[in-house]
């Protein structure tokens, strides 16, 4: 009951009210039969005909007033421009035009100001029509500000044409910035914001770019033919894969509260801190220098194409071309649809299962990885070393001595350095103070020496195995067996 709503306007334009009046009675004649006959006529010649043609033209010849009389007048008012798009569901969700919609709508997107407007109007026109709301769900965003903060007038000069983003930035940078604002406020935007979020982007291309360059062409990586079984993935390479997952995770639930925000910078900080500053950093002498179709270097190979493949599909929505650009250039298995990645489904969970203490172990050697980077920036700034394979590390680990002798023989990659031993006992030159050290890695003291043994020509790993083999004096072990 809305008795004070009035929803006729004194207008010359608009959608007429469908009623008409008796000419001997004045009383108002609106049912079912003189609606369906003004509809049709709308549907045929347009709502301007009501005010082109006589009633006669339009209205049945049968009809007639309680009084007797079969001559009518027209209502003169139209329908309030809230009557108007409080219906819009009508033709939206049922209209002959549009069969793939359903009823009632997933969503409503406006501004703040529409919950005593078309949020309003559409409930209450549907309620009394179907007894339902129109939509499953509302939501409301503010208003487009400068980067002060300050409506934007052409009198301030303080406005910004989005072509001239799309023109200098590309068009996914100016949907980057919708999606890394919180639109529950006013969003900002000013040419600062818009070079920050480029730089945010490029991060996440010069990760995908990194990706497509270790798998695509003469990388030739193909994944149903090279991939590896779970079992024989590193232990680094399932971190990589259970953070994929919690990103999944993330990604999904922020995109299913239209909190695109949360999924972007998801995304940005898995590319920038898990992936660039740690697992694609560590990889790499694994993909450079072991044997092309070895185990080690097709696993890691199979976990960045599994990243790709999944940060593809879940930045889709967001950075569009971008995602398609990675789609068009990436290796696919016989599954994908490689016409687009919008014709694939989101990615699903890796199902690598892991238990508490192995992200417990993880969560160590991440910190502890930062520990050892500050302790090889001493002795870098010492002169006692110059790249970080020059180094060997000693940890002494007390407590978490089990945790770090579990994946002791991937602690050299894991550091880039030449070498690691890990001690139960004992103290390193470098405690958590002087290394910044936080959480369990803190109680693992570090000492950084000179790397034993001479310099591979191939991989730059120090090892005392360099020149061992007679064809190939500059290599070590490893990178001898490569080479034959």
């Amino acid at each position: 009951d809305r008795s004070d709503w009035c929803i006729s306007r004194q207008r010359t334009w608009g959608v007429p009210i469908p009623v008409v009046y008796c000419k001997d009675c004045g009383k108002p004649i609106c049912n079912d039969e003189t609606v369906s006959a003004v509809a049709d006529l709308f549907r045929k010649e347009g709502s301007d005909s009501w005010w082109t043609k006589d009633t006669s033209e339009f209205i049945p010849s049968g009809v007639k007033c309680e009084c007797g009389c079969s001559e009518f007048t027209k209502e003169y008012d139209i329908m309030d421009v809230w009557f108007d798009s409080g219906v819009s569901h009508t033709s939206v969700m049922e209209g002959s035009d549009f069969k793939s919609l359903s009823w009632p709508a997933d969503l409503y997107l406006e501004g703040a100001d529409q919950y005593r407007g078309w949020f309003q109007s559409s409930l209450l026109t549907s309620v009394v029509y179907k007894g339902a709301s129109p939509y499953k769900a509302v939501c409301t965003h503010g208003w487009v500000v400068d980067g002060e903060g300050k409506a934007m007038h052409k009198s301030l000069g303080n406005g910004i044409d989005p072509s001239e983003i799309t023109e200098q930035y590309g068009a996914d940078i100016l949907r980057l910035w919708a999606a890394s604002s919180d639109y529950h406020s006013d969003i900002r935007i000013s040419q600062n914001i818009i070079k920050q979020l480029s730089e945010a982007y490029k991060k996440i291309r010069n990760t995908a770019r990194f990706i497509l360059g270790n798998l695509g062409n003469g990388a030739g990586f193909d994944p149903d033919r090279d991939s590896v079984a779970d079992d024989q993935l590193t232990e680094l390479d399932k971190w990589a894969l259970v953070r994929l997952d919690a990103l999944i995770d993330k990604v999904n639930e922020g995109y299913n509260a239209y909190d695109f925000h949360i999924a972007f910078h998801a995304i940005h900080n898995f590319c920038v801190t898990d992936m660039s500053n740690f697992y694609l950093d560590i990889i790499k002498d694994r993909l450079y220098c072991e044997k092309e179709d070895s185990v080690k270097r097709r696993a890691a190979q199979t976990a960045m194409y599994r990243i790709l493949s999944a940060v593809a599909r879940l930045a889709a929505p967001i950075i569009s071309f971008t995602a398609e650009e990675i789609w068009t250039y990436m290796p696919h298995t016989a599954a994908d649809d490689k016409e687009s990645v919008f014709l694939n489904q989101m990615p699903e969970k890796s199902g690598i299962a892991v238990d508490a203490a192995f992200e417990e172990k993880w969560a160590l050697i991440y910190d502890l990885r930062q520990s050892v980077n500050k302790a090889l920036e001493i002795r870098r700034n010492d002169k006692v070393i110059g790249k970080s394979l020059e180094a060997e590390i000693d940890l002494y680990c007390g407590k978490s001595y089990d945790k770090v002798s579990q994946i002791a023989d991937e602690l050299a990659e894991i550091f880039i350095v030449s070498g690691v031993k890990a001690f139960a006992e004992g103290t390193g030159e470098f405690d958590a103070e002087a290394l910044g050290a936080t959480g369990s890695a803190a109680e693992i003291t570090v000492t950084v020496s000179k790397a034993s043994g001479d310099k591979c020509e191939r991989c730059w790993t120090y090892s005392e195995t360099v020149g061992r083999d007679a064809a190939h004096p500059t290599l070590c072990a490893r990178c001898a067996s490569v080479v034959k």
